[in-house]
């Protein structure tokens, strides 16, 4: 495995010690840049936008996020076989 391997996966270790809100909040902090983090919300809106049902337009306008980066997150949530968002977006409505 490569050092990039390791590394991501000792990131994942990290993220599965997380306890609480807060200490998500302050690692995501901690770890990304302002421009990071707030890339990273917008695609976690758009993936809960489309699994609600909105169209790619709706979420333009709603969200504001260029039509580019609501295809790729569609792509990711609908083919890729990580289901990365898929997995999320189900564990949570099934908690809601």
């Amino acid at each position: 495995m490569s050092d990039s391997h390791h590394s991501i996966q000792a990131l994942c270790k990290a993220f599965l010690s997380i306890k609480t809100e807060e200490e998500a909040f302050n690692f995501l902090k901690d770890l990304t840049t302002p421009a990071e983090l707030n890339a990273m919300a917008e695609r976690w809106q758009i993936a809960q936008a489309l699994n609600d049902g909105l169209s790619y337009r709706e979420i333009h306008v709603k969200i504001g996020a260029s039509l580019t980066t609501i295809g790729r997150v569609a792509r990711f949530l609908k083919d890729e076989h990580y289901h990365g968002y898929a997995t999320l977006l189900e564990r949570l409505n099934n908690t809601s």
